[in-house]
């Protein structure tokens, strides 16, 4: 797929794409709590493309992070005060996280919210990364680099619903495996929200 024409799928996906999500989507029995505070977080859904094939960049977090260890996520991380919003927030944090510079990026756009049961509300930035780079992983959140087809998370049919139980009750989740990774929770419900988008 060319640059240009996935360019394209994004944008068409960003124009359809609508209604927040969380981690309590598959699960309408669990009861939030009113008055609950939710951190601004932001992620980076950065698109590279390889021998004419578009990717998605995807880290594994490194097992001793606070939030989510061992799990496959997009590059992101909370927003800071002093950054200039939830795009600045998200660049910057890949570039800590990933070593991706900011400048390389093209933003496209934003995904709508998506509520964490860490207490988190992210937003998932769009952005396709031009031109040569070397992705470099910060030991103390990232144990992982890698890339998968942006083909595989966009058709939907790559998506399942799996189960296990939590804090004693029977949670149900999004997942989109592929090979020797299990892409699950926030992360795939993200990307299930743009492989809707998408079709």
């Amino acid at each position: 797929m060319s640059n240009d024409r996935t360019i394209g799928l994004l944008q068409h996906a960003l124009r359809r794409v609508q209604g927040t999500s969380s981690d309590f989507d598959l699960n309408p029995d669990i009861v939030l709590p009113e008055g609950r505070k939710l951190r601004a977080a932001a992620v980076l859904i950065a698109i590279v493309h390889i021998q004419g094939e578009a990717h998605v960049v995807l880290t594994k977090r490194a097992s001793g992070m606070k939030h989510h260890p061992g799990q496959i996520a997009f590059p992101g991380g909370k927003v800071d005060d002093s950054d200039d919003g939830i795009v600045a927030a998200a660049l910057r944090e890949a570039h800590e996280e990933i070593g991706l510079p900011p400048a390389q990026v093209e933003v496209l756009g934003a995904l709508p919210t998506h509520e964490t049961v860490t207490g988190f509300v992210v937003t998932p930035v769009i952005g396709i990364v031009r031109g040569a780079f070397t992705l470099t992983a910060e030991p103390g959140e990232v144990s992982e680099i890698f890339m998968v087809p942006l083909t595989h998370v966009t058709s939907t049919e790559n998506f399942q619903v799996q189960s296990r139980i939590w804090q004693g009750r029977k949670r149900l989740y999004d997942t989109v495996p592929i090979g020797p990774y299990y892409i699950w929770g926030a992360t795939a419900r993200m990307l299930r929200n743009l492989a809707e988008a998408v079709q």
